[in-house]
């Protein structure tokens, strides 16, 4: 709301031409309008005769006798829209609202209320019929009225409050600023709904929730209740009792918590209590657009960002489908009579209520941010066209079925907006009689009804269809493997019939199944005691016993399924995820019945199902693209920590499904690991910096980086990997201690404690388990040294200190969190270090040394042992670094911090000939393929033969990694014997022979 009078256009803005406006449904009504504004002064007379003039006169007149008399009453903010343009016009009717005096009579209140409302509504219809102003325009300067109104009456309000002795305001100087007064007051209004979103109708009441701190601004808590009552009380009436001057606008205070049991303001902690314990899957639809409009702001914030865990679930939640439709199916049951019609139609159907209307967009939009938000604060978008843009850009609905919503959501609100136009009454209902469904057409831009009704039930189909596609649809679950009357659970014995469907469908032993299955249904297991979660369990069935016996172990993977089952606390979110998205109940079986170490995993952790359908680990996209948002909008530490741990979670859970499944090479699932690990540490890192500060205050010119190594430096992660970190920090040569907080500290000490914060929330485990395990011991002085090294000490170490093993490990370096600036510095540091003069006969007799102790002190663990057995991955990686480190100086560009990458520049330079690289990156990626095969599915395994469902999945996971793919294990096993063979001579030809 603007401060002062907004000056003047430099020109003003013309008017749509003439013949575009809707021509006269009424032209006699039309013509008693400008006959009427021909009567009147000069300037009215005048711009009467023009042509844009005359056509907007016939609009008006012709289609809205409400519109007709507005114009005649606030003639002279017609003329100032047609010389200075509706944007300037319209600043001009709410200026005064915001320099208005709050103690002024409640008359006087009143009747600066109505005539803004009357200046602005007229403003807003014709700069809507005009074209000047789209959608989004009309709504939110509606919505933008509303705020000024609410805000200035709750001001005078209060001031009144005060006057009587009941409130202490703070704002008490500030005499003709609405908003001064209002800060501190402890009252919040909230516009929900439509004001909420700034989608306000053209003649919509206002959905306002008001809240109260009983602390803030009265002398006696035990009488708040009481005082804002009355203020609610007085504030409905003071806008919408009609006077002469009309009235400003209908309110409805219905959508507080539980409005049947509570007054119409309610306390904070209550409100609060009441969303933590009660709150309902459509009261969290409707917080989606809530927004403090007047009162309070900031208290208003805080109260929604306290909610915030209630509207925003931590995981996904198919369960808010069904509950948001029902809402539907009343809405057509009761008030089907009142055009709210279970059929597209015309002639007296709601287009907000009825089908195909605005209210199925809504909900279309909503639910699916329900389902979605809490993982993405990108789709929080309030409004519905911003919201349907970003699930369309978050492919969480498909992208021509967003096009049809968009548009269909812009042509039902304009004719909302012309129904209410009519005779400013909040109307969504179309006219039954012909008459009046020809004015709506004409008044809509259309020459005849037909070409009106044609488009409308056009939209209107498009909507109904794209809304049953996500409510009334039921999930295909295929009984083509066994029929749902062949499979009874319900008896106390197993029935023959289930029995032979059971055996049919492949499990080993029917009687064990059935009788697991049983206890699901009669609620023995934790997951399923509710009857929701019963109901679902019995649709999903059919599909669920069919994919579960697709596996190779059938039998097995339903005991799986059954433990994760008896670790939730409620079976509903699962088996509604698993009801609405059939596909993800394939993937989950596959995982149940192939990779055991997943299938324990998703038992102890059901919500990591959430990264199965979110797909994050398709090539080519972020891995945990919504993590640092989530680490951002948290409101305090803890909660952050459980956002990262829980994204990393389902991050990891996804990755090593799609690398198991075949959907992510080794190469691809290696940067998706590590690319979430970046995000971790990234989104953490200034976060945990921040709160650090807050105690501790900053140091001038200092900041904390994080340096990678190992498998996360060089970006190909396994499933399970540690993290190798070294942390440095740098400051300004001045600084002495830190300053601006509680306790100051010297700057070693103080990046000292905020790495030891930063690596124990990396560590620490919460309710989604820990983020990963850190490994510090590549830092300089390894183990003994400090946590964080700063930048000097670093560089110097590297260029007077480090051993040959150090130099090889810093080939992987890579700088992967921090400030810019000191991003710069760091990675200048280690270019130099890696570029250190260095004797390469030394470097290589010392790799040989330390791969020779290596072999005799941690010697491979089994055959699968692909790590450290002769010809292995240790000593592939040996040669890439040793190399690196020994020809860096006079060829600095062969240094990479990832292993194939490093071969490719070995190669390129001649130190390596280009098909020995190429062997040696096969046989890298061999090497990772197996060890990650084997991590996902039996873990250590120091028998010679795999079980038969895990070697029959290695082998086709590695087809394409040999040169010839293997039949059996005994002709795998040869390969591998071969490949290390390869290995191991170049190793001895390049570096030496480790066993001498």
């Amino acid at each position: 709301m603007p401060r002062t009078r907004p000056p003047d256009p430099a020109t003003p803005r013309p008017a749509r031409a003439a013949e575009t406006l809707p021509r006269p449904h009424d032209p006699e009504a039309a013509a008693r309008l400008a006959t009427r504004f021909a009567e009147r002064g000069a300037a009215e007379r005048g711009y009467a005769t023009t042509a844009e003039g005359a056509a907007l006169l016939a609009a008006l007149g012709g289609h809205s006798a409400y519109l007709a008399d507005l114009a005649l009453r606030e003639s002279a903010t017609l003329l100032r829209l047609a010389e200075r343009g509706p944007d300037a016009a319209f600043a001009l009717a709410l200026d005064p609202l915001g320099r208005a005096d709050p103690t002024a009579t409640r008359a006087g209140v009143a009747s600066l209320l109505r005539q803004a409302k009357r200046q602005a509504a007229l403003i807003a219809a014709v700069a809507d019929i005009t074209g000047l102003w789209a959608l989004d325009r009309v709504t939110g300067a509606l919505s933008d009225l509303a705020d000024a109104c609410t805000d200035y009456a709750c001001a005078h309000l209060l001031r009144e409050a005060q006057l009587r002795g009941e409130l202490k305001l703070a704002g008490g100087a500030a005499k003709h600023d609405p908003r001064a007064t209002c800060r501190g007051s402890g009252l919040i209004v909230l516009g929900m709904g439509k004001l909420g979103g700034r989608e306000l109708n053209y003649s919509s009441d206002i959905d306002l929730m008001l809240l109260y701190d009983p602390e803030a601004a009265t002398y006696d808590s035990d009488r708040a209740g009481a005082i804002y009552v009355r203020l609610a009380r007085d504030l409905v009436r003071l806008l919408e009792e009609r006077t002469e001057d009309g009235y400003a606008f209908r309110t409805d205070l219905r959508l507080r918590p539980d409005p049947a049991a509570t007054p119409l303001a309610v306390s904070l902690p209550a409100a609060i209590t009441y969303y933590e314990s009660m709150g309902q899957n459509w009261e969290r639809a409707a917080m989606i657009k809530a927004r403090p409009v007047a009162g309070d702001r900031a208290l208003g914030e805080h109260f929604l960002r306290e909610i915030r865990p209630f509207v925003w679930r931590r995981h996904l939640d198919f369960a808010a489908v069904a509950d948001i439709h029902s809402i539907k199916r009343q809405i057509h049951a009761h008030k089907g009579h009142k055009g709210a019609h279970a059929e597209v139609q015309v002639a007296g159907h709601d287009v907000k209520l009825g089908r195909g209307g605005i209210r199925e967009i809504e909900f279309t939009v909503q639910v699916l941010q329900l389902i979605w938000g809490g993982r993405d604060p990108a789709l929080r978008d309030p409004t519905t066209l911003g919201a349907l843009a970003a699930l369309a850009a978050a492919g969480k609905i498909d992208r021509r079925a967003a096009a049809d919503l968009a548009d269909a959501y812009g042509f039902l609100r304009q004719v909302e907006h012309r129904l209410q136009m009519v005779a400013d009454r909040q109307t969504h209902r179309l006219p039954e009689d012909a008459p009046g469904l020809s004015n709506i057409a004409s008044f809509m831009g259309y020459p005849t009804t037909e070409a009106f009704s044609t488009a409308l039930t056009g939209h209107l189909k498009r909507v109904e269809r794209r809304y049953a596609g996500l409510f009334e649809a039921s999930p295909e679950l295929s009984s083509a493997d066994g029929a749902q009357g062949d499979l009874v659970f319900t008896g106390v014995e197993d029935d023959p019939a289930t029995l032979a469907t059971l055996r049919a469908l492949g499990f080993q032993n029917p009687p064990a199944v059935a009788t697991t299955v049983r206890g699901w249904h009669h609620g023995r297991t934790r997951g399923t005691r509710s009857e929701r979660a019963r109901e679902l369990l019995t649709a999903l069935m059919p599909a669920l016993l069919a994919a579960l016996a697709r596996q190779p172990q059938p039998d097995a993977a339903l005991m799986r399924f059954d433990a994760a089952l008896a670790r939730m606390s409620t079976g509903v979110q699962v088996l509604s995820l698993l009801a609405r998205n059939p596909a993800l109940l394939d993937r989950l079986a596959f995982v149940l019945g192939a990779a055991p170490q997943l299938a324990d995993h998703f038992a102890r952790n059901a919500a990591a199902l959430d990264g199965l359908l979110a797909g994050h680990a398709a090539p080519g996209t972020d891995p945990a693209i919504s993590l640092p948002a989530l680490v951002k909008d948290a409101r305090f530490l803890e909660e952050a920590l459980e956002a990262a741990r829980r994204m990393v979670t389902e991050g990891k859970f996804e990755i090593d499904a799609a690398a198991l499944e075949g959907r992510l090479d080794t190469d691809a699932a290696g940067l998706a690991r590590s690319a979430l690990a970046d995000a971790a540490i990234g989104a953490l890192l200034p976060r945990i910096t921040q709160d650090f500060a807050k105690r501790h205050g900053k140091v001038q010119g200092g900041a904390l980086g994080v340096v990678a190594l190992g498998k996360l430096g060089g970006r190909d992660m396994l499933p399970g990997s540690d993290l190798d970190l070294i942390l440095v920090y740098d400051h300004a040569a001045e600084a002495a201690e830190s300053t601006g907080g509680a306790k100051s500290l010297a700057p070693s000490q103080y990046f000292a404690r905020l790495a030891n914060q930063m690596v124990g929330a990396m560590t620490a485990p919460g309710a989604e388990g820990r983020l990963y395990e850190v490994d510090m011991r590549l830092r300089p002085s390894g183990s003994k040294g400090p946590v964080a090294v700063s930048l000097s000490a670093f560089a110097r170490y590297h260029a007077e200190s480090a051993w040959t093993w150090e130099r090889m490990a810093l080939t992987r370096a890579r700088f992967v969190a921090g400030a810019p600036s000191l991003k710069r510095k760091v990675e200048a540091a280690i270019r130099q270090a890696q570029a250190r003069a260095a004797d390469a006969a030394q470097v290589l007799e010392d790799a040989r040394a330390m791969r020779a102790r290596l072999r005799r002190d941690l010697p491979a663990d089994g055959p699968w042992d692909v790590k450290h057995m002769p010809g292995g991955l240790m000593e592939v990686e040996f040669i890439a670094q040793a190399l690196q480190v020994a020809h860096a100086q006079r060829l600095p560009a062969i240094i990479s911090p990832t292993t194939r990458l490093a071969f490719a520049a070995l190669a390129k330079a001649g130190i390596l000939p280009a098909a020995e690289a190429e062997a040696l990156v096969e046989a890298d990626r061999l090497w990772r393929a197996i060890t990650a095969h084997l991590r996902l599915t039996v873990g250590r395994w120091p028998e010679e033969s795999l079980p038969e469902p895990v070697a029959l999945a290695l082998l086709s996971a590695t087809a394409k990694l040999l040169p010839e793919p293997a039949v059996d294990q005994p002709a795998f096993r040869a390969q591998m014997r071969r490949v290390a063979q390869q290995v191991r001579a170049s190793f001895t030809r390049h570096i030496g022979d480790p066993e001498t």
